[in-house]
């Protein structure tokens, strides 16, 4: 089953007088990024997370101060959704200040992806580079030997002969497609992976209400 994430951006009052709740809700994450990416979120919020990354912020539970229509919105779903779980939040100061070259845990990230078998109309111009012509993505954490199903599948990757030996790769094999690198928390949270729109909504808020005044909320299912 897959995991969605939902959540929220928050803003703090500017200037909170002490006779309501002092954070508003401003915008659904939905527009900016679907998180999707089960490395990033277990990178951010420790969901999903078959790197082990150290994560950011996970299980957090909900603001003791969040606004009163994400809480209401929460206990609804986790009425109508008993899957709902892992409700969480990051501030904008916490996410300003990630050091996006930390590396991913393990000795690096074996991609695979399965090409047009024979009788495919493609097939004779695969790998030619479209890459709509590839089956699903698998992405396998890699530590000091190659996965046993892999090397007797496809033989031993072209890039090395054990992962602590190899150095980073692209190749194809038996009509798969391999890439092979040592990524880190900029490859999944980075530029060009959903979540810059995100940070750069939460950066210009806090131009306007202090990095500490703009968080996020979430939850999965």
């Amino acid at each position: 089953m897959p995991t969605d994430i939902y959540g929220f951006l928050e803003v703090r009052r500017p200037h909170f007088d002490g006779s309501s709740n002092p954070w508003i809700c401003l915008m659904d994450l939905a527009p900016l990024h679907d998180g999707m990416d089960y490395a990033a979120l277990g990178c951010l919020f420790g969901v999903r997370n078959w790197l082990s990354w150290e994560p950011v912020a996970a299980d957090r539970g909900l603001p003791p101060d969040v606004s009163a229509s994400v809480r209401d919105d929460y206990e609804k779903w986790s009425r109508l959704d008993g899957a709902v779980h892992g409700a969480t939040w990051v501030s904008w100061t916490e996410l300003r200040d990630l050091d996006l070259s930390v590396p991913a845990p393990g000795r690096g990230v074996l991609e695979i992806q399965e090409g047009p078998r024979a009788g495919h109309p493609d097939y004779d111009r695969w790998p030619a580079g479209n890459p709509e012509w590839y089956g699903l993505r698998q992405r396998i954490r890699v530590d000091d030997d190659w996965p046993d199903d892999v090397v007797e599948t496809y033989g031993v990757p072209p890039v090395g002969i054990t992962p602590v030996e190899a150095s980073p790769g692209c190749w194809a094999t038996a009509g798969t497609r391999f890439q092979y690198d040592s990524p880190t928390r900029q490859d999944f949270i980075g530029p060009e992976t959903g979540w810059e729109h995100v940070f750069a909504v939460m950066r210009a808020l806090g131009q306007r209400f202090g990095d500490d005044g703009v968080r996020l909320v979430v939850w999965f299912d």
